[in-house]
């Protein structure tokens, strides 16, 4: 008679979660060069329960990332549920923006977890398709959103809004984020 397959008990579950969100946390502001103790102490666990989950640094990273990713894009239908898509996509932008600003300090670490043939962006793509295609769509629905939109090129201009963040300031941020409604916004009715 086969095995039943083990259910991962709660605190588990809750050691994984505070580990991952600790380990973004260390990476991105710290760096590769962060110890797995450190980390380990700072979630409040063992360094066993690191190597448990993780056993690898590379492991840890990448986990880390998709996790902070996949937060993200669950974003929208929270904002969804509460308010109306424009408000709710620029309210995701602006978290989107967030997210990509704190991503860019683990970029180093990213690019360890690469060399180690572990590939983090695997998944990425579709993720933030599928979150923006649900703001879109939603949008286009109540008629506050154009319709002829492509989530790639909301993409690609998003991208573009985070990386100038890395290099100017929230003000500008908010500022481009504005422009990048106004133009989702202009003619909605219309489209």
């Amino acid at each position: 008679m086969p095995a039943t397959p083990r259910r991962t008990r709660s605190d588990a579950l809750q050691n994984r979660e505070r580990l991952l969100e600790v380990a973004a946390q260390v990476f991105a502001e710290q760096g590769l060069d962060t110890a797995p103790a450190a980390i380990a102490k700072q979630a409040g666990v063992g360094v066993g329960t690191l190597y448990r989950h993780f056993p690898t640094r590379e492991v840890l990273i990448d986990a880390a990332y998709r996790r902070q990713l996949t937060q993200v894009c669950e974003k929208v239908n929270e904002l969804l549920t509460r308010h109306p898509a424009a408000e709710a996509t620029r309210m995701w932008m602006e978290h989107f923006i967030h997210y990509a600003t704190a991503k860019s300090g683990m970029s180093e670490a990213l690019n360890a977890v690469i060399a180690s043939g572990i590939d983090p962006y695997s998944d990425s793509r579709t993720l933030l398709t599928d979150a923006v295609a649900t703001l879109l769509a939603a949008g286009a629905r109540d008629g506050s959103l154009r319709a002829d939109v492509t989530p790639d090129n909301v993409l690609l201009l998003m991208g573009g809004i985070a990386y100038s963040v890395q290099h100017g300031t929230k003000e500008q941020a908010r500022t481009l984020v504005d422009l990048f409604m106004d133009a989702l916004t202009h003619d909605a009715t219309a489209s």
